[in-house]
């Protein structure tokens, strides 16, 4: 027989079902009523071929194209100094006048042996002619027919060192007058007027540098060099200059050449760069940062590194949107780091939509809304060093 407490908690338990049932079909109904949520917004960038420069940068010095130190070549006292310190020379003109006096006494010394010379050969020139006859009569002997012919091949050897002293006395001459090897800018005089100097001096009167044009010597990665030589050993190198002040340098120069040595020490290899210089401001000694374009890669594809993704494995994968707006996962091989992009060996394309803004927000097979980033580089350069 039911009792009145068992039939309450009959009618309480009854009452209890019905009311989590009414309520189950209220939040299904409204579920059903709910309007779809939004795709999440993902910023990407299209994937496109770029023409990519693999550089490499270090410190230079500044040399002088030519370097001409003066110094005599004879001895004797300056009389004038005949250029402008600081100014341009050009090859030929006279720096220095050295008294000309000792030289030109000289010269006429060795005109006057070189006349006695000539005039001893002619009469010695007769005698040997006459012999020469008088043997075939027996009206000298052979032995002073022989003696006549002798002096005179000696009187002919006389007027070629005779010759040969006019032609020195007349270099030494030339030698008072020291002229400029090359043209260039001249430095500061080591001598005023007045000063003697020597021929065996080892101070030179003066300098001139040519700096139109110049080298920039610096030092590159033994393993640049060898990459160089994998790519392309006969392309010609553009080579750009930062000067002291941190000024961008407006001509470009080429590199000449790099050294077939590689030091122990720091494993580089000098190289050096010509550039034409024509506003002369670049000078010998100055400290600039040079960047050599190695080697320019056509139709390159880059990403930016933040859409790039290393898996536990070591794999790197992205996350990109295909043409339905639904995220997938795109494995890829990175090459170099390119500023703050990736270099992309394979598995990205042109007109990929690669996911760099929300990753954390979607995974694969999520619907999204896609926002063109501006996140790449448009200065793709790689620099080493």
């Amino acid at each position: 027989m039911v009792t009145n407490t068992q039939l309450k908690r009959s009618v309480a338990f009854a009452t209890i079902c019905s009311v989590l049932f009414l309520a189950g079909c209220q939040e299904e109904q409204q579920a059903q009523q709910a309007p779809p949520k939004a795709p999440t917004k993902v910023d990407v960038v299209t994937i496109k071929t770029e023409s990519v420069e693999i550089t490499e940068s270090g410190a230079g010095r500044v040399t002088a194209y030519r370097t001409a130190e003066i110094r005599p070549q004879v001895s004797g006292i300056i009389q004038k100094r005949l250029f402008v310190e600081g100014s341009t020379v050009n090859e030929g003109d006279v720096l220095y006048q050295i008294d000309p006096a000792v030289y030109q006494a000289a010269l006429a010394s060795a005109k006057a042996d070189l006349a006695v010379a000539n005039a001893n050969a002619a009469s010695v020139k007769e005698q040997a002619d006459r012999y020469s006859r008088l043997v075939k009569q027996s009206a000298v002997s052979k032995q002073e027919a022989a003696d006549a012919v002798s002096a005179w091949k000696q009187a002919q050897a006389q007027i070629l060192a005779a010759e040969a002293a006019v032609k020195t006395a007349q270099i030494d001459l030339n030698y008072t007058k020291i002229t400029a090897p090359i043209s260039g800018i001249v430095g500061r005089s080591a001598v005023t007027e007045g000063a003697l100097v020597s021929a065996a001096q080892s101070t030179a009167l003066a300098t001139i540098r040519q700096i139109s044009p110049v080298y920039v010597d610096m030092q590159r990665p033994a393993t640049a060099v060898l990459k160089m030589k994998r790519s392309d050993a006969g392309q010609e190198m553009p080579v750009s200059l930062v000067l002291e002040d941190g000024a961008a340098y407006d001509e470009q120069g080429k590199l000449e050449f790099s050294e077939v040595s590689v030091d122990e020490t720091t494993g580089t290899v000098n190289a050096r760069a010509r550039f034409e210089n024509s506003q002369a401001m670049l000078l010998p000694g100055m400290y600039v940062r040079a960047t050599i374009v190695t080697q320019t890669i056509e139709d390159a594809i880059l990403a930016p590194q933040k859409g790039i993704t290393r898996q536990p494995d070591g794999s790197t994968v992205a996350l990109i949107v295909n043409a339905d707006g639904v995220v997938a996962t795109q494995k890829v091989e990175v090459g170099d780091a390119i500023r703050d992009q990736w270099f992309i060996n394979s598995g990205l394309k042109p007109g990929d939509k690669v996911i760099v803004g929300g990753l954390q927000k979607v995974k694969a097979g999520d619907k999204v809304e896609m926002v063109e980033s501006g996140a790449a580089d448009s200065s793709n350069t790689q620099t080493q060093g």
